[in-house]
């Protein structure tokens, strides 16, 4: 299915902090824009066939524009670098209407929100919600040094601002959030969501594992891949299309989303890197090799659907519901 985009016009850039900016974007046409709910995320057409994902960091409750914040990645393909050096106030992009593989359990008794770095932009937009909800919550933001932490002056002006615990490994002399102090223990009906780099989102989990956080309490988004889940493998393998039977090779080195696209089967696809969830295909037969951060452990095990993106197959073949 063909994306459905919004044209926006940026309405202000702001330098945030070393490497990031953000971006207030508005309906090109002055109508207000998709509602979202906290932890929302939309695409970005940076140019013509380069689309990323960013998180929405404003009031869910605000309808006349979205706020992204970009950091500057060094390894960037392009998506970063292209929005902080080129794009200008004035400017039209398009987007996608937003997108929620990040939301807050609307029954939680309280919440742990950890952010790492730019992994703040959905958990402002969740601190947001939560305080309006009066929903009991801290929210601890890690960064390596002050200079390098993006909304600081948002967050200590906030009506939520008892709330917010700052931690730079600069000023603790070179010492990391002890992560296991800053989650704590959990209560009944508490959770903790964690955003930042993927390092940062596993010692948060293990340490989280390790005091008694469950599975179905832990919530994590990805902004990048961890490095090793490419598309790349020595085996090939076959696709089966449910809907036509028809069997399609997947060489080493080619994704099934590319085998099937030469082949007029369309899947949709966004980051290509197993992160963003927009492609995820349901699974009838078969067992797949799982190479995305998107979905959770157990989801991986029922092994029903997966990342055609990125990931493979374990079995010789893979029927897939399409």
């Amino acid at each position: 299915m063909e994306q459905a985009w919004i044209n926006v016009v940026v309405l202000r850039k702001t330098a945030e902090a070393v490497g990031i900016c953000s971006f207030e974007l508005a309906s090109a046409n002055g109508g207000s824009l998709p509602p979202f709910s906290a932890g929302s995320h939309i695409d970005v057409e940076i140019s013509a066939g380069k689309v990323r994902q960013y998180s929405l960091c404003n009031d869910p409750q605000d309808q006349q524009r979205y706020v992204i914040g970009v950091l500057r990645e060094p390894n960037s393909r392009g998506g970063s670098v292209s929005m902080i050096e080129t794009v200008r106030e004035g400017d039209t992009l398009r987007i996608s209407a937003p997108r929620n593989h990040f939301t807050l359990v609307p029954d939680a008794t309280h919440v742990v929100l950890l952010a790492g770095g730019i992994g703040i932009t959905p958990i402002l937009s969740m601190a947001e919600r939560l305080s309006q909800s009066d929903t009991p919550f801290r929210l601890v933001y890690a960064n390596r040094s002050r200079s390098r932490t993006a909304f600081i002056d948002r967050l200590q002006n906030s009506r939520y601002r008892q709330s917010v615990h700052l931690h730079f490994d600069q000023e603790s002399e070179g010492r990391l959030l002890d992560l296991k102090k800053a989650i704590g223990a959990p209560t009944p009906g508490s959770h903790l969501y964690v955003c930042g780099p993927p390092g940062f989102i596993k010692a948060a989990l293990e340490s989280a594992a390790s005091s008694g956080w469950d599975g179905p309490s832990l919530h994590r988004e990805y902004f990048q891949p961890v490095t090793g889940t490419a598309a790349v493998s020595a085996e090939s393998f076959l696709v089966r299309i449910a809907s036509t039977g028809s069997d399609y090779p997947v060489p080493p080195h080619r994704s099934v989303v590319e085998v099937l696209a030469e082949h007029g089967v369309e899947i949709p696809v966004s980051c290509e890197q197993g992160v963003c969830g927009t492609c995820v295909t349901r699974i009838l037969e078969g067992i797949p090799d799982h190479r995305d951060m998107f979905m959770t452990e157990q989801e991986h095990a029922r092994n029903d659907q997966f990342t055609p993106c990125c990931s493979r197959a374990k079995t010789s073949l893979l029927v897939l519901d399409l």
